[in-house]
C-alpha cells in the first residue's frame, strides 16, 4: 500500500525518536510520536516516557496530545495529525479521542494491545462522538523491527 509523502516522512521523524530511545538504551519501549498542525509543522515530539518518568500515562502519544495542546493553548486539536511507530493503546486511542485529533497515522500493528482496528478499534466505534481517519501500516516494517530489537534485547 502506498502512503502519502507526508505521512512517511512524518513517520521517519517518529521513528528517529523511536530509534534515539533505543540507542540510548532506557527502559522505556522505543515508540516515538509527533503531532502535526493543521498546517503540517510538528507542534510536538517525544518517545515514551513511562519509566524516565515513574508515570504509567507517559507513552508518546500522551506527552505529545499534552504538549500540543498547551502549543496550541486549547484541548481540541482540531486539524491535527498524530502519528505514532506503534498501533495506540486503548489509554492512547482514547486520549486521541478526547484531543479531538482529525487523523491517526501508525506504524506497527499491536496485536496484543492495539485499539485501531486490530486488537479493538476504539478510534473509530460509531458510538463515540468523534472518529479520527486513520492510517495504519506507515513504515510498518522499521516501526515493528525497533520494538522487537528493544524486547530481544530484555530476554
Amino acid at each position: 500500500m502506498r502512503h502519502a509523502d507526508s505521512d512517511v516522512d512524518a513517520m521517519r521523524r517518529a521513528l528517529e525518536l523511536a530509534r534515539q530511545s533505543l540507542l540510548a538504551d532506557e527502559d522505556d519501549v522505543p515508540v516515538g510520536a509527533l503531532v502535526l498542525g493543521p498546517d503540517g509543522a510538528v507542534l510536538a515530539e517525544s518517545a515514551n516516557r513511562r519509566e524516565a518518568l515513574t508515570d504509567p500515562t507517559a507513552h508518546a502519544e500522551v506527552v505529545v496530545l499534552r504538549e500540543a495542546a498547551l502549543a496550541l493553548g486549547d484541548t481540541h486539536l482540531v486539524g491535527c495529525t498524530l502519528v505514532v511507530t506503534l498501533e495506540p493503546c486503548p489509554m492512547c486511542a482514547g486520549a486521541a479521542q478526547l484531543a479531538r485529533v482529525d487523523r491517526v497515522v501508525f506504524g506497527a500493528w499491536n496485536d496484543d494491545y492495539g485499539a485501531a482496528g486490530s486488537a479493538w478499534d476504539l478510534l473509530r466505534d460509531r458510538r463515540l462522538p468523534h472518529r479520527p481517519e486513520v492510517v495504519g501500516g506507515v513504515l510498518a516494517e522499521e516501526c515493528g523491527a525497533i520494538v522487537r530489537e528493544f524486547f530481544e534485547r530484555l530476554r
